[in-house]
């Protein structure tokens, strides 16, 4: 047994398929097929179940996998934590972010990361803060960017709050409510809303303002893209709720309306609470230091990238 099998292993039961694992092993599917099997010979179980449709794990599959993964995360700890004990930062940091993230400029962050640890690699996955989370619970992001709604703390995680923003409602260019100085929830009963999906956290931020409101709204387009629920809003199918930041850094047609009493948006930097890995703790630090920065430059200098 070695560290490459248990890779490989590792990669068809995240992925379901042999074929998948082995482009993102960078080996041919027969190489990966021959040492799946030679592991499996060894154990004297097989660990997954294969048809010409599907690939699934055994019961000893679903017990082995586990122990294989901590193996491999143990071993990239190692080796990181020998390089930082030299002041270097290597491997590969995990970073999820939401698609509505405001608080920071993400690929600037990303640029400043890079800058001060040029041998470490960034792998960005993009998902509502629920995933997030519950991925860096097990192991598969060491940081996450989230937003969540103002009653509502990051579980199972340690997290830092990074800003607050309140939503505000966007309306369609010439709309009846566009040259409102502010609305109330009550003014937008009736209207046809685009919004994120049902039961995401995103999506929660609206529906407790409503449902607190005592106000029923209709939820006729539902999309996981910011984008496309304002290109909904732009074309006079919808309105919507958001974040002004993320309103601000699109070219849709739309008009935003300062909502009275409206849903706030917190957003947090979320990490494994356990012991995060050297790659995610420099980023924190970087995090912090580009905070910094922007708090001494003055929110002249730094309005844009806090919108973008």
């Amino acid at each position: 047994m070695d560290l490459q099998q248990l890779r490989y292993v590792v990669e068809v039961a995240s992925t379901s398929s042999f074929t998948r694992a082995a482009e993102r092993c960078f080996v041919t599917q027969s190489a990966l097929s021959h040492q799946i099997a030679a592991l499996e010979r060894e154990l004297g179980q097989r660990l997954f179940v294969r048809s010409s449709r599907s690939v699934r794990l055994t019961e000893a599959g679903e017990a082995f996998v586990p122990h294989a993964r901590a193996a491999l995360l143990a071993t990239e700890q190692a080796k990181e934590d020998a390089a930082a004990s030299a002041g270097e930062i290597v491997g590969t940091l995990r970073l999820g972010v939401i698609p509505t993230v405001t608080a920071v400029d993400v690929p600037s962050l990303l640029v400043a990361y890079r800058a001060a640890h040029p041998s470490a690699r960034v792998e960005l996955r993009v998902g509502n803060s629920d995933a997030l989370m519950a991925a860096i619970r097990a192991g598969e992001l060491d940081v996450g960017l989230l937003g969540l709604r103002e009653e509502v703390q990051p579980s199972g995680v340690a997290s830092r709050l990074l800003a607050s923003e309140g939503l505000v409602a966007v309306v369609p260019s010439g709309h009846a409510l566009a040259e409102s100085a502010s609305v109330r929830i009550s003014d937008l009963a009736d209207m046809t809303f685009a919004d994120f999906p049902a039961g995401t956290s995103g999506r929660a931020q609206s529906d407790a303002a409503f449902d607190g409101a005592h106000v029923a709204r209709d939820v006729a387009f539902e999309a996981d893209s910011a984008e496309l629920i304002l290109g909904l809003v732009a074309a006079g199918l919808a309105v919507t709720l958001l974040a002004p930041g993320v309103v601000a850094r699109s070219n849709a047609d739309v008009v935003t309306v300062d909502l009275r009493r409206g849903p706030v948006r917190d957003e947090y930097v979320a990490w494994d609470r356990t012991g995060p890995r050297s790659a995610a703790r420099a980023f924190l630090d970087v995090l912090d230091a580009v905070g910094s920065a922007q708090q001494e430059a003055g929110p002249e200098e730094t309005s844009e990238p806090a919108s973008g």
